[in-house]
């Protein structure tokens, strides 16, 4: 017997597994065809999705999330943002979940403090 996960448990899948690295776990939860669209660029598919997510995993340190409100297939998350570049940047993230995967995700933050952490980096 299988069981779907819920879209809530599915978004705590996905931020405990960048949070640890863990991108086969990542991977696991998303849809192929999963769009994404955040401040940092946009994705379609989950290896276009996992590239950006590899990519500020370099620096994340942690996630702290806030709160998480989910009713039916759509999840929102509100976290903030912990880098080794940067403050911690107040963060929302809005899924949604078909068939137990998310196929959807929106990110919004404000990426300016970000953004100069990675140049100064460089």
């Amino acid at each position: 017997m299988t069981t779907t996960r819920t879209a809530r448990e599915l978004a705590e899948t996905y931020f405990s597994a960048w949070e640890a690295g863990d991108f086969d776990a990542l991977r696991g939860v998303l849809a192929e065809d999963v769009d994404f669209v955040g401040p940092l660029g946009k994705a379609s598919g989950a290896e276009e999705a996992l590239a950006g997510l590899r990519g500020l995993g370099q620096v994340l340190e942690r996630i702290d999330v806030k709160v998480r409100v989910a009713e039916g297939d759509e999840v929102i998350t509100w976290f903030d943002l912990c880098t080794g570049v940067a403050p911690p940047a107040p963060t929302a993230n809005w899924m949604r979940v078909e068939d137990g995967k998310v196929t959807r995700i929106r990110v919004t933050f404000d990426p300016r403090p970000l953004l100069a952490g990675f140049e100064a980096r460089n």
